[in-house]
């Protein structure tokens, strides 16, 4: 069994070939994840032992965990740690994946970032990628930045294909966000996290480096109501972390906390934002969370310093 600590982006396998993916770096009552993949006879996928798999919803992975294995059952799923059969890190399989696919070897040569600061999740570390899969890249700590500047050159140079009007819709529908799709298209082509290599989409997804463990606690905090806020970011850190951290100057709020991908990277350091979501108290302090359900509708953050220099 692999020691190092679990962060998110690694996924576990159970006694029952369960996968789940990792959602938390705390792992306080047990490793905090998402069910992804179960097996099914009559699944589409099939791993190296010719084990046949199936992806589960959101919904689903919930349904399933509270009919079969309730005591996993939390704000995520808690599997603990003596039910782990097999960690899977994305940055200690990337040699095997780049060997076995193409794609992964040119975007490890493209981005071509330090041993251990770069990796492969999802279906294909999992070993039950489809034809169609997307390719799920992670980069950790500090070199996402340096990975967002190799994404961006790589595109200006012809080496990374950008994503056309018709994917970045098929993204707007994905997200469903509450915002318009040309405010939606604004704040997220300035993130440099997204492209094409051979006509597959590709993603950048941040986790922390091992240097910046302990991560944020999944933990909910006292709900006392909903809230409309503008603000000043004043730190940007952990922006494309899950959940994305914004630290700002506010006269009761501290942070605003993003749960869903929508929303990561949306504001840089010095700018202004406007947030709706749950205000939620945590010690003595209130955050603004963003993103407390699926589709998190009614929720949002916006830069308004993005918006005014665009009109």
């Amino acid at each position: 069994m692999n020691t190092r600590p679990i962060r998110i982006r690694d996924f576990i396998r159970d006694a029952d070939n369960w996968l789940y993916a990792i959602a938390a770096y705390d792992t306080i009552g047990g490793a905090g994840c998402v069910l992804r993949y179960i097996p099914d006879p009559s699944g589409e996928r099939v791993d190296p032992k010719g084990i046949r798999y199936r992806k589960v919803d959101f919904g689903e992975a919930y349904a399933l965990i509270a009919a079969k294995k309730p005591s996993y059952s939390g704000l995520v799923h808690r599997v603990p740690l003596s039910d782990i059969v097999e960690i899977l890190k994305p940055d200690e399989h990337l040699a095997r994946l780049a060997a076995e696919d193409e794609r992964v070897q040119r975007l490890k040569e493209i981005f071509a970032l330090p041993d251990g600061s770069f990796g492969v999740t999802g279906s294909m570390l999992c070993g039950i990628a489809g034809s169609g899969s997307d390719i799920d890249c992670v980069v950790y700590g500090s070199n996402f930045a340096h990975a967002q500047q190799k994404l961006r050159q790589g595109i200006e140079s012809g080496l990374i294909e950008d994503l056309d009007e018709r994917l970045w819709k098929s993204v707007y529908k994905k997200r469903n966000p509450d915002l318009g799709y040309e405010e939606f298209l604004l704040h997220e082509q300035r993130k440099w996290n997204r492209g094409q290599i051979d006509g597959t989409y590709f993603d950048l997804l941040y986790s922390r480096s091992y240097d910046d463990l302990p991560g944020f606690v999944m933990k909910k905090g006292t709900v006392i109501g909903r809230d409309t806020i503008q603000a000043t970011v004043s730190g940007d850190q952990f922006s494309f972390d899950s959940p994305a951290i914004y630290e700002i100057d506010h006269p009761k709020i501290r942070r605003v906390l993003s749960f869903t991908h929508t929303y990561t990277g949306q504001a840089i350091k010095g700018e202004r934002i406007e947030a709706q979501g749950i205000v939620e108290q945590h010690g003595n302090e209130q955050w603004l969370i963003v993103g407390t359900t699926r589709e998190a509708k009614g929720e949002f953050i916006r830069s308004l310093t993005l918006l005014e220099k665009n009109t």
